[in-house]
């Protein structure tokens, strides 16, 4: 549905403009949706991102500001969301073997269970996608990428 109809909207002030409701708009809808799935399986979509990026570590680790630096959601916090993890049985924490003085956390094999539990339904979020062809997911991606390239902060 075009944007306009979403949000009962029939000018903008640019097309720049446009892009930018239009964007936040589908990053809202996509958000709902992936918290939604994750809710199905007693996680939070923060948390599920975490075990997707302890997934990506292993055999090793990883330091909560590893975690931070990696979150899609730059504005959690990691160690509040670890915790979490840790109560549930997903994560263990750990003396680090690089830095006596650091933590590492790293996913247990419920953590990784759960994971491939979650796969088919996190991975049907895509089909919003199905109608675009690979040429222009590939455009889709890289117009995203370069949108982010010129901070105005």
């Amino acid at each position: 549905m075009r944007l306009e109809d979403e949000i009962q909207q029939k000018k903008f002030k640019s097309e720049r403009q446009k892009a930018v409701i239009n964007l936040l708009y589908t990053s809202g809808f996509l958000v709902n949706l992936f918290s939604n799935k994750a809710k199905g399986f007693g996680i939070t979509r923060q948390q599920y991102n975490v075990l997707r990026i302890l997934k990506g570590q292993q055999p090793n680790g990883a330091s909560v500001n590893l975690i931070k630096e990696r979150m899609l959601d730059k504005m959690s916090d990691a160690s509040r969301i670890v915790e979490r993890l840790r109560i549930k049985g997903l994560v263990v924490r750990g003396a680090s073997k690089k830095d006596k003085r650091s933590v590492d956390i790293g996913i247990t094999e419920k953590g990784l269970n759960l994971l491939d539990i979650m796969e088919h339904d996190i991975d049907s979020i895509e089909s919003m996608f199905h109608e675009f062809t690979s040429r222009e997911l590939e455009q889709f991606n890289s117009l995203l990428d370069k949108s982010r390239t010129k901070s105005i902060f």
